[in-house]
């Protein structure tokens, strides 16, 4: 299954357009995953205009999550410190801070865009991005970025938790690897099929005029 045949599994707007109270949440479209990074996302540059094109649509709406690595091996907790290990390199001590920037492409849109930074895959964990959509009374999150299967899934499963509606753009996700893309892809349509919609970008931009 490739790329494309892996959001065909199940795609389209089962719950009709998004509504006002809809949030675009883009993750991690950071330097540190482009060209020439050790964490290089082979399809960051193959979906960043899809991308680019729901930015400009609803900058407003748009809040971009970054990675954020621990200053220190010390400052990684638990099994984290393993990771690191692996990643030294990766260490904000060694690590050239501009790599943490967004991709110049979307860093543009900031403001009205806003930046969400967090220290493990999920934008969730400390409650922090829950309470700002809570009081901005939001219902729905539109989901962009990377990985398909590990950033991205963790940012999609808390929000299914959370009770939030899910849109995830097809066409506008990557990851570094073919297989468990296409296994995560397949999942979202499959087993989630009352949570998560999938839809491609110009469907969605449609849906939002």
């Amino acid at each position: 299954m490739n790329m494309q045949d892996a959001t065909k599994v199940s795609e389209g707007l089962a719950y009709g357009p998004p509504g006002e109270r809809t949030i675009h949440l883009c993750i991690d479209m950071q330097r540190l995953f482009d060209k020439g990074s050790d964490w290089e996302v082979d399809w960051l540059r193959r979906v960043l205009p899809n991308i680019c094109n729901l930015v400009e649509r609803i900058p407003d709406r748009t809040i971009f999550t970054r990675f954020i690595t621990p200053e220190t091996l010390e400052d990684a907790p638990g099994a984290w410190r393993r990771y690191y290990q692996k990643w030294p390199q990766m260490l904000r001590r060694t690590l050239e801070p501009d790599l943490l920037r967004l991709l110049p492409e979307l860093e543009i849109h900031l403001p009205p865009a806003r930046l969400f930074d967090k220290p493990v895959y999920s934008p969730w964990m400390d409650g922090r991005l829950h309470g700002m959509l809570q009081q901005d009374r939001i219902d729905t999150v539109v989901m962009t970025g990377g990985e398909t299967d590990v950033c991205l899934l963790a940012a999609i499963m808390g929000a299914v938790d959370l009770g939030y509606r899910v849109i995830v753009v097809s066409d506008a996700v990557c990851s570094s690897t073919d297989d468990t893309h296409d296994a995560a892809m397949e999942m979202y349509a499959k087993r989630f099929g009352q949570q998560i919609e999938m839809v491609e970008t110009e469907a969605l931009i449609a849906a939002l005029s």
